[in-house]
C-alpha cells in the first residue's frame, strides 16, 4: 500500500468510527435516546482506534516512504495528512493494557454517572411559591435576574444540593479513577496529563499565566466587591444575591429588545454581515431548554470538513443552547449561546486540509484555539453598535443608551470578576486531583470548593458553586476548562487587533474572510499562539484582557458612546447567505428550515416560538 493509499484508508477509517460515536452522543445527550450501552460502545470504540501505540510508528513509516513519491504535490499533501494523524496518535496513545482497561472502565463509569445525572431531578421555589423542576440554565437565570430574593436563593439552594449530590453519587470515584489512568500513563494526576494533552504545556506553565492573570485583576476584583458590599450591604455578596445585585435590573430593562424569537434571525444577519460562510455544512440546531436535554449548550461535529482526494467533504455540524424563552434574561441568554455555538460550527465547517484529524475538536486541538472562535462571536453582543442594530423592541426601535449605559456601569466594575469566575474552575481542579485517595472525602471537597471560590471571587459560595458545572463530570471537558481563560485573551487580542485595523467590529464584512483565512483553515495544524500570530502579527498576549477588566466604568463607556456615533455614519449592507443546510429541531421535531430561504427560516422559527412562549 502507497502512503497516499494508507492515507486516505486511514481517514475514511476515523470517518466511520467517528460518525457512529457523534450520532450516538447527539441522541442521548438530546435526551431522544436512552441507549447508553450503545453510547458507551461507540465511546469505547473510537478510544480504542485513537489509543493504538502501534499506529505512530506506523505512520512515521508511512512518512519515509512518502518522501519517495515522485509527485511533488502528491507527496506534500500526503505528508501533511501523515503528519496530522501522527499528532492526534500521538495525543490519544495508550501503550500500556492497564493503562488501556482503565479508560475503557472510566468511560463506562462516565456513562453511568451521565445517565443517572440525567434523570436526576432538580427543583426550586417559583414566584408563586410552587415547588417546580428547573434544569441548570433556568436556574442560573433565575438566580441572575428574578427580582424575588427567596427565589434566587431557592435556586442557588438547588445547585448547592446538586454538588452534594453528586459527592454521594460518584463524582469522587469518579477523580480516583482518572488519577489511576494518569499515573498509568506516566503523570502524578489527571489534571496534569489533562493540560498537557488538551494545551500542549505543563499545569506548572499554565499556572504561570493564570497566577499573572489572578495577580493583575485581584486589586480591581477586590475594589469592585468592597464598592458593592458598600452601597448595597453585605448580603449582597452572598451568592444567591451577587450577579442579581449589579445586574439584575439592567438585564430585565434589556430582556423587551432581545426576545428569543428573533434569536436566529439576529445570528443569520449579523453573521452574514460578517461575511461569515459555512462552506456548504449542513448545521441542525435544537435551541430550547427541556427535560432529560443536556443542561449546557455545546457543538460537534458528526462529519468533519476536509478535502477527500482532493474533493470538499462539507462539514456536518450539530449545536445546540437551552433557552426557556418566556423566562426574563433567557433571551439574551440564549442568543449568546447560539452566538458562541455558531462560531464553533463556522470554525469546524473551514478547516480546508486533507484529513478529518484536523478539523474536530478533540486533542490535538486546544480547547484554547476552539474556544477562542465561539468566544469571539459572542463578544459581539455585549458592543454598544451591535446592541443598537440588532437590540429591537416588538416596534423596531433600538435599545435606548440609557439602559446600554447602565449595562457598562453595571458590569465593567465586576469585568475582573466575570473572567475570575473561569478562572476559580482550574485552580479548583488542580487541587482536587492533587488530594490522595484517603483525603477525598465529601467535606474536604466541599470544603475545597468554598475555599476556593472565597480565594479567587471573594465571596463565601460562588453564586454557580463549583461542583454544579456540568464540564467536571465530562471527560473530555474536565480539566480543560482554563481553555475559556486562555481563549478569551485571544479574543480581547483579536477584537483590539480589528479595531485598530479598521475602526469597528459590528457587521464588517473583512472579518469572516480573515477569521477563516487565519484561524480556520489550517485546523489544528499550527499551534493556538501561531494562529494568533498569522493574523495580528504578534504571539498570544494576556494584556488585552487584563487591560479590559483594569478599565473604570466611564472609560468603558465612552468607548462604546464611540462605538454608536461611528455605526451611525455606515451603511446597513444586505447579509451574505451563510451558505449551509439548516434545520431547526427540538428533540425529534423540527421546527424550521431554510429549505426555501433564510428569511423563511427565520419567519418560522419566530411564528412558533411566539406561538408557543408568548414572545
Amino acid at each position: 500500500m502507497t502512503a497516499t493509499a494508507y492515507l486516505n484508508k486511514l481517514n475514511q477509517q476515523y470517518l466511520t468510527i467517528h460518525r457512529t460515536k457523534e450520532d450516538f452522543f447527539w441522541e442521548t445527550y438530546m435526551g431522544i435516546s436512552d441507549d447508553h450501552q450503545g453510547s458507551t460502545k461507540a465511546q469505547t470504540e473510537w478510544t480504542n482506534f485513537l489509543s493504538q501505540a502501534s499506529k505512530i510508528n506506523e505512520i512515521r513509516q508511512q512518512l519515509e516512504a512518502a518522501e519517495t513519491i515522485p509527485d511533488s504535490s502528491e507527496k506534500a499533501q500526503t505528508i501533511q495528512g501523515l503528519n496530522g494523524w501522527l499528532a492526534m496518535f500521538q495525543s490519544h496513545a495508550i501503550e500500556s493494557p492497564e493503562a488501556g482497561a482503565l479508560k475503557n472502565d472510566l468511560i463506562q463509569f462516565e456513562a453511568e454517572i451521565f445517565e443517572k445525572k440525567q434523570k436526576h431531578v432538580l427543583t426550586y421555589v417559583n414566584e408563586k411559591g410552587e415547588t417546580v423542576e428547573g434544569s441548570l440554565p433556568i436556574l442560573s437565570s433565575a438566580i441572575r435576574a428574578n427580582n424575588q430574593e427567596s427565589v434566587r436563593q431557592s435556586a442557588h439552594q438547588a445547585l448547592l444540593d446538586l454538588e452534594q449530590w453528586l459527592l454521594q453519587n460518584g463524582f469522587l470515584e469518579l477523580v480516583k479513577k482518572r488519577n489511576a489512568f494518569a499515573r498509568t500513563m506516566g503523570y502524578a494526576n489527571f489534571f496534569d496529563y489533562s493540560v498537557v494533552k488538551t494545551e500542549h504545556m505543563t499545569s506548572d506553565e499554565l499556572f504561570v499565566i493564570l497566577e499573572d492573570f489572578e495577580q493583575r485583576t485581584r486589586q480591581s476584583h477586590q475594589n469592585s466587591l468592597d464598592a458593592l458590599a458598600q452601597e448595597k450591604g453585605n448580603d449582597a455578596l452572598k451568592g444567591h444575591n451577587f450577579v442579581y445585585s449589579f445586574s439584575g435590573d439592567v438585564m430585565r430593562d434589556l430582556d423587551p429588545y432581545v426576545p428569543f424569537s428573533k434569536s436566529l434571525r439576529r445570528w443569520v444577519e449579523s453573521f452574514g454581515r460578517l461575511n461569515i460562510d459555512y462552506s456548504g455544512a449542513e448545521l441542525t440546531l435544537d435551541l430550547l431548554d427541556r427535560k432529560g436535554k443536556y443542561p449546557n449548550g455545546f457543538c460537534h461535529g458528526p462529519i468533519p470538513s476536509f478535502y477527500d482526494q482532493g474533493e470538499w467533504i462539507a462539514a456536518k455540524v450539530n449545536f445546540t443552547s437551552n433557552a426557556k424563552p418566556d423566562q426574563v434574561g433567557c433571551g439574551y441568554d440564549g442568543m449568546n449561546t447560539l452566538f458562541h455555538e455558531g462560531g464553533h460550527a463556522a470554525h469546524f465547517a473551514n478547516v480546508k486540509l486533507n484529513a478529518p484529524c484536523f478539523s474536530q475538536e478533540f486533542a490535538p486541538t486546544s480547547m484554547a484555539y476552539a474556544e477562542t472562535q465561539s468566544m469571539f462571536c459572542d463578544s459581539l453582543l455585549d458592543d454598544a453598535d451591535w446592541l443598537k442594530r440588532y437590540a429591537l423592541d416588538d416596534a423596531g426601535n433600538p435599545v435606548p443608551d440609557s439602559i446600554i449605559q447602565a449595562m457598562v456601569n453595571n458590569r465593567q466594575p465586576f469585568k475582573a470578576y466575570a473572567e475570575r469566575s473561569i478562572l476559580v474552575v482550574p485552580y479548583f481542579e488542580r487541587a482536587l486531583y492533587q488530594m490522595s485517595d484517603e483525603q477525598l472525602t465529601a467535606e474536604s471537597v466541599t470544603q475545597l470548593a468554598r475555599d476556593t471560590e472565597m480565594r479567587i471571587l471573594g465571596l463565601a459560595c460562588s453564586p454557580r458553586p463549583l461542583m454544579a458545572i456540568p464540564h467536571l463530570l465530562s471527560d473530555e471537558a474536565s480539566c480543560a476548562y482554563q481553555g475559556y481563560l486562555l481563549a478569551h485573551m485571544a479574543v480581547y487580542q483579536t477584537r483590539a487587533y480589528f479595531t485598530e485595523k479598521f475602526g469597528y467590529l459590528c457587521d464588517n464584512p473583512e472579518i469572516g474572510p480573515l477569521l477563516a483565512e487565519h484561524y480556520w483553515h489550517a485546523g489544528n495544524s499550527v499551534s493556538h499562539s501561531e494562529s494568533i500570530k498569522r493574523l495580528t502579527g504578534e504571539g498570544f498576549n494576556a494584556k488585552y484582557l487584563a487591560d479590559a477588566c483594569n478599565q473604570t466604568a466611564q472609560q468603558a463607556w465612552e468607548k462604546e458612546q464611540q462605538k454608536i456615533a461611528a455605526l451611525a455614519e455606515r451603511e446597513v449592507h444586505a447579509p451574505a447567505s451563510l451558505n449551509a443546510t439548516i434545520t431547526i429541531v427540538d428533540g425529534s421535531k423540527l421546527l424550521a428550515s431554510n429549505a426555501i430561504s433564510d428569511a423563511d427560516m427565520c419567519d418560522q422559527f419566530e411564528a412558533y416560538i411566539v406561538k408557543t412562549y408568548g414572545r
